[in-house]
């Protein structure tokens, strides 16, 4: 056999060796970035007429099975209820026709500690927040000198808005409030009640009248 053929033969393992080698040590090309619709961009934009400024928040962070929107939801209760799916991350209105206005939540410690029926006692715009004594006594460093409460504005806990629940006539300490924090949305959380978009606890204060009935669903129920 000529020389060059059994030059070649002898090296083609190593020069398909070296093919292989290349293609498995090749970067893994990223996903490209998710393309938020026109649609959620304008119905997340920035809130104008506020007396504190509301970001838009950076929806590339959160899946858009939370972005708010109009599905089927029948829950055997009447229309207007709010229904809270800890477990599932999704807060319902419940509309005519079997359908609900389903918004994505975040959900604190505290959001887990309640279940079952109240009331909207009442609701406010920019409110006010106060830890429990529970808080205060167990970190005085951080929460002793609220003890007055803290102001409204875009640090508040407690966001642009607040619905208080009540049962049987007292003030559960439940709360479904706002965030500024895009990213918690869909997600288990350190603190807080139920969390919503900024923008979309603004747009549930105003479909929501006081008296309205909240179910809180909890892992487990039906």
């Amino acid at each position: 056999m000529p020389l060059a053929r059994r030059t070649f033969l002898a090296s083609a393992p190593l020069f398909l060796a070296g093919c292989v080698s290349g293609r498995l040590s090749d970067v893994a090309p990223k996903a490209p970035a998710r393309i938020v619709p026109p649609y959620y961009l304008a119905m997340y934009a920035p809130v104008t007429g506020e007396p504190f400024p509301v970001a838009a928040p950076d929806l590339t962070k959160i899946d858009p099975r939370f972005y708010r929107q109009e599905v089927a939801y029948a829950s055997g209760e009447i229309t207007g209820t709010l229904i809270v799916d800890t477990a599932a991350r999704f807060l319902y209105l419940q509309m005519e026709g079997g359908r609900a206005l389903r918004y994505g939540i975040g959900v604190g410690k505290a959001g887990l500690a309640f279940a079952g029926e109240a009331s909207v006692r009442y609701k406010r715009a920019w409110p006010r927040w106060r830890p429990t004594d529970a808080m205060m006594a167990r970190e005085p460093d951080r929460y002793g000198h609220l003890g007055a409460g803290m102001e409204p504005g875009p640090t508040n806990p407690l966001g642009a808005r607040a619905l208080y629940l009540f049962r049987n006539g007292e003030d559960t300490l439940y709360r479904i409030h706002g965030t500024a924090e895009d990213w918690s949305i869909g997600r288990s959380v350190s603190s807080g009640c139920i969390r919503l978009l900024n923008q979309d606890v603004i747009d549930l204060h105003r479909r929501v009248l006081d008296g309205t009935k909240v179910v809180v669903l909890q892992s487990g129920m039906a």
